[in-house]
């Protein structure tokens, strides 16, 4: 029971020193046109090259904007430095919109959809073909669905005070990385919360045409639905990679060199269907490889522990030689009615489910729970404003409000504890939705649509017109800095491309035989 971890924090006074270290937010957002289409256009030069640019860089699409901000000592602060990154962005992109939805605007095939381009660089290149291998493998479409990431740390404080209380005699990084990953399986096992009170995908324009989507009814004459669904981002025509199922890659959350070896294991190991697509074929890379996993990013999990890479080293190796650093939390659909994407109160209530996870009582991830999470993740981003809908608990049957309650009621006695009155302020602005679904941000879309008569598309496409509308000009001086990063980044990238010596074949095979 928490109660006990709370009572020994308490004993040592440890709690004062039980917080967040730094926090980190990435945003990823569409470009689109005047008519809210996905735009066509080349990644904008004036915001720098999105190869060697710290802030601003793309992620698959040429159009699919991220931005990343350093990671700050709060929340506060990263959003500050987010909604600069914004003004900085709105007037060079021209006519065009960042679109605030994580569901896609108008889209015209996979045709309409560019690969994002870095460059002649072996490394430019190795990310542009590591997203090609993406659209042969799972196609085009579903890697323009946006969301916001938030890298979390613990305060490095915390740790030896900790142990001590834990009685731990450990190597100092093993028990960080050990407690990293008691967290990490606990966000896993109540992950569902996220999209149950953040998920904003309750529906899809009718151009959107991916496989699932045959699920999709119809809302109104161009959008479509899922009856009840929270976060469709989440669900089967989002973010998926079901081959991971098949060599068990989902329940290697036991440590982090158990973590570790699965993910080689599947960059590793050859699946036919990707053979026969083909690597390189008439001189032209249509993926990296042939393996279940191109690399590491290629796994759709919505938490990833994190270590800082250097020059070319792999994740894995960074999380192996170092530990962990950081958690990502990746669940967070694009909040539509935030002109950043996310609000501060979310945010609050995100790093108090954190600092919970790390105290809440730890199980392993077996088989049978590997199942639970899995069906909980369905059911809430299909069916989550279901009246009554139960979710999986140890093999019983839960109502999910009855399931959130307990959780709030826990972590009401952390934040309490904690003596932090915005986490107390945030469990107070999301506990009504658990009793009542139609307060959550997936309903208010749909409220919305039909108050303003609106499809999907022009909903979210007044909201981009609005923002842009309403940003103010950054200050000179930072306005003068955010100009001196994207020229440096631009530097960058020509040194890069100058001081490339190998052929990209070789790059590659040095790059996946290094151990």
């Amino acid at each position: 029971m928490i109660s006990q971890q709370l009572s020994l924090l308490a004993k040592g006074h440890a709690q004062r020193y039980l917080r967040i270290g730094q926090v980190g937010i990435e945003k990823e957002s569409l470009r689109t046109d005047p008519q809210a289409n996905i735009a066509q256009s080349d990644h904008p030069s004036e915001l720098g090259a999105t190869l060697t640019h710290p802030f601003i860089t793309t992620d698959y699409s040429e159009a699919l904007l991220e931005f990343v901000t350093p990671p700050l000592p709060d929340s506060g602060q990263a959003l500050a430095f987010l909604d600069d990154i914004h003004r900085f962005v709105y007037p060079r992109i021209g006519q065009e919109s960042l679109w605030p939805g994580s569901m896609p605007p108008r889209l015209a095939g996979e045709q309409s959809i560019r690969i994002a381009h870095y460059g002649s660089s072996n490394l430019g290149q190795m990310k542009e073909v590591y997203r090609r291998g993406l659209g042969y493998r799972y196609g085009k479409i579903m890697q323009v669905i946006a969301g916001i990431h938030v890298n979390l740390s613990i305060d490095e404080a915390f740790w030896p005070r900790w142990q001590a209380l834990k009685n731990d005699s450990s190597a100092l990084r093993d028990f960080v990385d050990q407690q990293y990953f008691i967290q990490i399986r606990n966000l896993q096992r109540i992950g569902w919360l996220i999209p149950y009170l953040f998920g904003a995908s309750p529906v899809v324009d009718e151009s959107f045409r991916h496989a699932g989507a045959g699920m999709l009814a119809e809302f109104d004459r161009h959008t479509r639905i899922v009856k009840d669904a929270t976060s469709l981002r989440l669900g089967d025509i989002g973010y998926t990679n079901q081959r991971e199922n098949e060599i068990g890659i989902k329940a290697c959350y036991s440590s982090l060199p158990e973590y570790v070896r699965c993910l080689a294991g599947a960059i590793s190991k050859p699946y036919r269907p990707y053979e026969e697509i083909g690597v390189c074929v008439d001189g032209a890379y249509r993926q990296l490889n042939a393996n279940i996993l191109q690399i590491e990013n290629e796994y759709y999990s919505n938490v990833r522990p994190k270590q800082i890479t250097r020059e070319n080293e792999k994740p894995t190796h960074a999380l192996l030689h170092r530990g962990v650093r950081y958690v990502e939390i990746r669940s967070l659909d694009l909040n539509p009615f935030s002109a950043l994407g996310v609000e501060q109160e979310q945010l609050d209530f995100i790093e108090l489910l954190f600092l919970y996870c790390l105290l809440a009582d730890d199980r392993s991830i077996d088989r049978r729970q590997r199942e639970e999470i899995d069906i909980n993740a369905y059911e809430v981003s299909h069916h989550g404003r279901r009246a009554n809908l139960e979710l999986r608990l140890d093999g019983e049957s839960v109502a999910l409000t009855q399931w959130g309650e307990s959780i709030f009621s826990e972590m009401r006695q952390l934040a309490e504890l904690l003596d932090k009155p915005n986490y107390i302020a945030a469990l107070n602005r999301y506990e009504p939705v658990l009793r009542d679904p139609d307060e959550s941000l997936s309903a208010r879309i749909l409220k919305e649509m039909r108050l303003k008569s609106s499809t999907y598309l022009e909903l979210i496409h007044d909201y981009a017109k609005t923002y842009q509308a309403a940003t103010q000009p950054l200050a000179p001086e930072r306005e003068k800095e955010f100009m001196r990063i994207a020229a440096e980044s631009l530097t960058k990238q020509r040194k890069i491309e100058a001081a490339d010596s190998l052929p990209f074949a070789d790059f590659l095979s040095e790059y996946f035989a290094c151990q």
